[in-house]
């Protein structure tokens, strides 16, 4: 607001208001990086991969839907013979096939890599292909992207590639369509104006908006038609895809035989500990013990210092024996979590070699499963933020979302922390991640060289 003053020096009644936009220099960037990428936009290959997808692919989902709903009406309308069913099992397999092209088809032109669903598995006998195939998830759900690709395919065609189509015609008007009364131009541009692209109204001045008119639909067109691309991505990998069922059974069985094979080297491991560490103390101690017995047996020579020195020996070798039964035990339950996690979790920060910060947000306890998998994931990720991260400071954060529990780790350290599948599978990174596996969570790391290193891990409260 800018005030006037009176010629007395007197403050006038404002007479008007002056508005001013301060833009920082930041802001002003990112609207040339945005006003450049607009630009250049329609002159990348991007946009015509785009466009020939979205055409192609539409072509053929169009030939697809008929074929497989001519099919299946021909199957119902026999459905009452086994030659009906035959042909509905066929109509399901071949919409198999159809999303198979589609599959690839987003590979070699967008670069979106959908991973093939589960192969067919038919039972023995032709009853039995008959059933499978009637039961075939992945069929009906290409069926599904069929009824809806279509219909979406000719929106898109209206909205997005009209752009493409109106920005040629604008451009060209002058040397293909002159004395046209109306343009050859579609849409939903051209119905929202519908008066806009008559030639013949405005002369000279009419040409040239006609011509800006297509300077707008071309480089809008790139855009909105990714719009529509990208939706279709999202229906091609939720229904092209593996089926989520399958694959969560799946990973579940891959992470519970990750799990079984961790268990089963554990349960190696101790006993291996226990055979040659604590068993051979305990020789050791009732050897000397046996020694210092035949030692006071001599009542007639009793060498009282030898006798001392073996009992010496056998309390610290016994001592020895307590300290590794103790490492061994805690290998299998932390002491620290007959506490609770949060308890847990505090001397794991006090303990650390790094200065830690805690922060916890739990309502409810998790189970005793739930608990020392967090514990472990939060040993070992400060464990390696001593080790490799260089960092001054660490933070971990506790919290209860819902029914899952999200433990962050984060440190000031170098970054560049990576999965690496070296040594034991047990250990280290991949070894979080069977844990957390095995119980359906999820591990996340966002590790930039330079720094920081965030590494978030979700879990479920209760198995």
């Amino acid at each position: 607001m800018v005030d006037q003053q009176t010629e007395g020096g007197g403050e006038a009644p404002t007479r008007g208001k002056q508005l001013t936009f301060a833009v920082s220099e930041e802001q002003l960037a990112a609207l040339q990086s945005i006003g450049r990428r607009i630009i250049r936009e329609p002159f990348t290959g991007r946009p015509w991969a785009e466009l020939t997808f979205y055409l192609l692919t539409g072509g053929i989902a169009l030939v697809g839907l008929a074929f497989v709903t001519a099919t299946l009406a021909l199957g119902i309308a026999l459905a009452i013979t086994v030659f009906g069913l035959a042909i509905l099992a066929a109509a399901i397999r071949s919409a198999r096939g159809f999303g198979g092209w589609q599959r690839a088809l987003a590979r070699s032109m967008l670069g979106v890599h959908v991973e093939d669903p589960e192969p067919f598995t038919a039972r023995r006998g032709f009853f039995g292909w008959l059933s499978a195939a009637m039961r075939d998830r992945v069929g009906w759900r290409a069926i599904g992207y069929l009824a809806i690709k279509v219909p979406w395919t000719l929106l898109g065609f209206y909205v997005a590639f009209s752009l493409w189509w109106d920005a040629f015609v604008c451009f060209a008007h002058t040397f293909l369509f002159a004395g046209q009364g109306r343009l050859p131009v579609f849409g939903l541009v051209t119905d929202l104006f519908p008066h806009a692209f008559d030639v013949n109204n405005g002369g000279f001045t009419r040409a040239v908006l006609i011509f800006l008119s297509g300077v707008i639909f071309f480089f809008a067109a790139p855009w909105v038609m990714r719009g529509f691309v990208n939706v279709d991505r999202l229906l091609i990998g939720s229904l092209l895809g593996p089926d989520p069922m399958a694959t969560r059974v799946r990973s579940l069985e891959q992470a519970r035989t990750h799990t079984v094979d961790a268990s089963a080297a554990t349960l190696r491991r101790i006993e291996r500990d226990l055979h040659d560490g604590t068993q051979a103390q305990l020789v050791a101690l009732a050897m000397r013990l046996g020694m210092a017995k035949e030692k006071l047996a001599d009542t007639n020579d009793i060498d009282l210092d030898r006798v001392r020195e073996l009992v010496d020996e056998a309390h610290r070798g016994a001592k020895e024996a307590i300290a590794e039964l103790r490492d061994i035990a805690r290998g299998i339950h932390p002491p620290a979590l007959d506490i609770g996690l949060e308890g847990a979790l505090a001397t794991l920060a006090a303990r650390s070699a790094v200065p830690s910060e805690l922060t916890m947000g739990l309502r409810t306890r998790p189970t005793p499963a739930i608990e020392a998998i967090a514990y472990f994931c939060v040993a070992e990720l400060l464990a390696n933020v001593a080790q490799h991260a260089q960092a001054s400071r660490a933070s971990v954060s506790c919290a209860q979302q819902g029914t899952w529990l999200r433990l962050v780790v984060r440190d000031d350290g170098r970054g560049g922390a990576q999965l690496s599948t070296i040594g034991s599978s047990s250990s280290g990174l991949a070894g979080l991640i069977d844990r957390v596996r095995a119980v359906d969570g999820r591990l996340n790391i966002v590790s930039p060289p330079g720094g920081p290193t965030v590494v978030t891990v979700d879990l479920p409260l209760s198995v």
